[in-house]
């Protein structure tokens, strides 16, 4: 029996995988990449049931990385961009490291932005009003809080720099 992602010939004898094969994966991994950016972890599980082997995989992987058409970092970077209109930095990290993203570079592309401003502009455009009593500022702050905002983050957007609850009136 000849060995995953080998063929044998009517000879008997093992032959590498066939090129036809490694164009059509790569071929593949292409159109993925155009339609848009993915994490390696996000390519590789969308292309290992058509690849032979995985070592064909890893190879094809490292190929499409050293020749720049694969990138974790430039993935995260517009994953955040399109998540930071509706969240905050602890939910754009919790879908990163999903997708395979490392914890230090999550971290650091979440991050980026002025959280207080992010905040402020999504209350804005959920809410056409300020809050006028504590529930509804309650209200608020457990929207805000579901959409991954820090908690001085949420105080500061709701106005609420001095107290320590949400019952300011």
């Amino acid at each position: 029996m000849p060995a995953a992602g080998k063929s044998s010939s009517p000879t008997g004898s093992v032959e590498p995988p066939s090129l036809d094969s490694l164009h059509e994966l790569r071929a593949r991994a292409l159109r993925y990449l155009v339609r848009r950016e993915h994490s390696r972890d996000e390519l590789a599980r969308k292309l290992s049931p058509h690849a032979e082997s995985p070592e064909i995989l890893e190879g094809l992987l490292r190929e499409l990385e050293s020749k720049k058409q694969l990138s974790n970092e430039r993935f995260a970077e517009v994953r955040a961009h399109r998540l930071a209109r509706k969240y905050g930095a602890a939910r754009i990290r919790q879908d990163l490291a999903s997708k395979g993203i490392s914890e230090e570079l999550s971290s650091r592309i979440a991050c980026a932005g002025d959280e207080l401003a992010k905040a402020k502009a999504i209350l804005e455009r959920k809410y056409r009003a300020p809050a006028a009593t504590r529930e509804e500022r309650a209200r608020r702050a457990r929207f805000l809080q579901g959409r991954g905002f820090s908690y001085d983050t949420i105080r500061s957007a709701l106005g609420l720099s001095g107290s320590p609850n949400f019952s300011e009136e």
